[in-house]
């Protein structure tokens, strides 16, 4: 290449010299020609050496420019995946009514078509960002050029050069680093992404991708954290305002600088009487009638707990399908609230004896949540009573005893002495000292009496009861349990046991309590659904209904221990105070609704006198009476061989209408359980 490279420069350099000027002698003439040649020579082979040279290198820059703008880009995955792709995570919480209730992380939007917002609304948009949007491929040279002229004019940077599609790519595939490899990159991605969707698909990706500032992604996530309302919904100066944040979201953030952000949307408005997308009329009513911002959130409020149960469950059920997910819940949001209440009321009447915290679990006729308490605050403790607390639930887990005894063929009216028993080392009293005598196993239910039920327990063996509290949902029994079963030595979740309930209240039935309904993507597609089968049978209905007509005595007998928890229709429940009144429960329900309550500590501190059949029965009545406002009082023997789920959610839909662990071992103290 090298001899090839100078012979060439020697052939073009070569020419015959100049003949010598007259008056002047051949050496002198010899040497001044021979220095002109020798200049020319150096000229020309260096504009030859330039030409190659040059060409080399717009060769090596077009190589390096191909392959970071084109070599190197990002795959572009189908239509569906742009709407989740790279989104930061976020999750939007609906209510059992589909109306939004919080959100966590950063907030997506519902998805929303241009057809569905006024027609102002997208063309605030291209006002602000990209009025050349529906002329050009995806790279507007004409707007760049006008860009760059009035940089130039202005000596700084006023305008922009990138289109609509290319802030789509951005946002959907690179960084916002202002280097010239994402620019060349933004752009081949933008023609990329006009060849696979149309402009309208591009305009509605931009609305629902681009952040808006106060961690709202998409134009209905915006409008609702800026103005409190649906997209569908906006104003024309709201609709500009919006418009005017993409370009500098935290400088032009509403909350923090609103008169700058309404100076940005003048211009918005201003840009779109130049394309005559509104009048002038239009214009002046907008500026004469500005946004007024929406109060800011005051927080997660009664939600809390709720919202930590249903993130870390629906982002199990997405299994990584979308980073922000749109979960649809079980909660009722006035039972929520009224939940919460009765909660920190019944606990500030109590905390002078001790009571610190409660919790509370409300289920609908199939397992559905609808109010979870887990404490008093969240912002205090995160830590879910109603969950994540395994505690002795004392008396309050005999009916499960009973019911395995029924299922062997024990019936209410059998006796059993009431009288001291000892198995071994294990020699457990009744909480009063007192003994009657025979008395019926409905009695000894109704009045708590621990000898009795221990005496029942060793007749069908814990094993049988152990099995049997397994398929009612409680967890943490283990294979081989010890006599001490009979009176609630083994800890367990509020949840757990207001479940079991359930299936007493749902005539044998196998429920379990769920948070949620449904888990969508932001664009609305579904990820997760709850299959709406009814339970299956587990235990027999017959039982359940002697069961159910004990738990009545429980609160309709005047020597029962629940009877505080007495309301103005058929309810059962039972109560359960674990040793030295550290814990104290009452699980009960109607044909409507199971609940259950705890009251205790933290520390597990012994509480002054609190047993089940006060403090907890109390917030039970208090919540159930608010619940069952409006709905027609119902007797259990309406559930026998249907579904008790119909008549409860018609009944709700009126109301609405009107309204608008590990396994832990078992306790040392032989004489662990119930102490009530």
């Amino acid at each position: 290449m090298a001899p090839v490279f100078h012979r060439a420069l020697r052939t073009v350099t070569y020419w015959t010299p100049d003949p010598p000027p007259p008056g002047r002698s051949p050496s002198i003439r010899a040497d001044l020609a021979h220095a002109r040649m020798v200049r020319r020579r150096t000229i020309v082979r260096g504009l030859v050496v330039g030409a190659i040279g040059g060409t080399l290198a717009a060769l090596l820059i077009g190589l390096w420019i191909w392959r970071i703008a084109f070599a190197e880009l990002p795959p572009i995955p189908g239509k569906q995946a742009l709407w989740s792709m790279n989104r930061p995570p976020g999750i939007t919480f609906l209510d059992r009514n589909g109306q939004v209730i919080g959100q966590r992380g950063f907030r997506h939007g519902a998805p929303v078509g241009l057809g569905e917002l006024p027609a102002y609304v997208p063309k605030a948009f291209l006002a602000a960002e990209d009025r050349r949007f529906y002329q050009h491929h995806g790279v507007d040279l004409v707007g760049i050029a006008r860009a760059a002229r009035a940089d130039l004019a202005a000596h700084r940077v006023v305008q922009g050069g990138s289109t609509l599609t290319q802030q789509v790519a951005r946002g959907v595939f690179l960084s916002s680093d202002q280097t010239l490899t994402r620019k060349l990159q933004e752009a081949a991605l933008a023609l990329r992404i006009e060849t696979l969707l149309s402009k309208d698909e591009i305009l509605t990706l931009y609305l629902n991708r681009t952040y808006f500032g106060g961690g709202a992604y998409g134009v209905d996530a915006a409008s609702r954290v800026w103005f409190g309302k649906p997209a569908v919904r906006l104003s024309l100066s709201e609709a500009a305002l919006l418009a005017s944040l993409p370009k500098a979201p935290t400088r032009l953030d509403p909350a923090n600088n609103l008169t700058r952000a309404l100076r940005r949307s003048r211009v918005v408005l201003d840009h779109m009487v130049a394309e005559h997308w509104i009048s002038d009329a239009q214009r002046r009513d907008a500026l004469a009638h500005p946004p007024v911002l929406a109060p800011e959130p005051a927080g997660e409020g009664d939600y809390g707990y709720v919202f930590d149960m249903a993130g870390a469950e629906a982002r199990q059920l997405a299994n990584g399908a979308a980073p922000d997910l749109v979960v649809r819940l079980t909660i009722d949001p006035r039972l929520q609230h009224e939940a919460t209440r009765a909660v920190r009321e019944g606990i500030a009447a109590a905390r002078s004896r001790g009571a610190t915290e409660g919790a509370l679990v409300a289920l609908g006729p199939d397992g559905d949540m609808l109010a979870v308490v887990g404490g008093l605050d969240h912002r205090d403790s995160a830590f879910n009573r109603a969950t994540q607390a395994k505690r002795q639930p004392g008396s309050s887990f005999k009916p499960i005893v009973y019911a395995a005894a029924f299922a062997a063929g024990m019936i209410p009216e059998d006796v059993r002495p009431d009288a001291p028993v000892k198995y071994g080392d294990y020699a457990p009293e009744n909480s009063d000292g007192i003994y009657r005598g025979n008395i019926s196993l409905t009695e000894a239910i109704v009045r708590s009496v621990n000898t009795v039920a221990v005496r029942v327990a060793h007749e069908v063996g814990p094993a049988r009861i152990g099995i049997l509290a397994r398929q009612f949902g409680i967890s943490g029994i283990p294979p081989d349990p010890a006599l001490p079963i009979a009176l609630g030595a083994y800890e367990v979740t509020l949840a757990e046991l207001t479940g079991a309930y359930q299936v007493f209240q749902s005539g044998g039935r196998q429920t379990r309590p769920f948070l949620i309904h449904q888990v969508a993507n932001a664009r609305g597609d579904i990820l997760w659904r709850r299959n709406p089968a009814l339970p299956p049978v587990i235990y027999d209905n017959g039982h359940a209904a002697q069961m159910v007509k004990v738990l009545r005595q429980v609160i309709d007998s005047p020597y029962g221990t629940g009877r505080r928890a007495r309301l103005d229709r058929p309810a059962a429940g039972k109560t359960g105070t674990s040793q030295n009144n550290r814990d104290a429960w009452f699980v009960g329900f109607t044909p409507d609704l199971v609940c259950g309550v705890w009251v205790g500590d933290d520390h597990g501190q012994p509480m002054k006198g609190v047993t089940g059949g006060e403090v907890p029965a109390l917030i039970w009545r208090d919540f159930m009476l608010i619940a069952h406002r409006g709905l027609t009082p119902r007797n259990f023997s309406e559930q026998a061989g249907g579904d008790p789920r119909d008549s409860f959610y018609q009944s709700l839909a009126r109301d609405f209408e009107a309204a608008q662990q590990p396994e832990l071992a078992l306790p040392a103290a032989p004489d662990a359980g119930d102490k009530e």
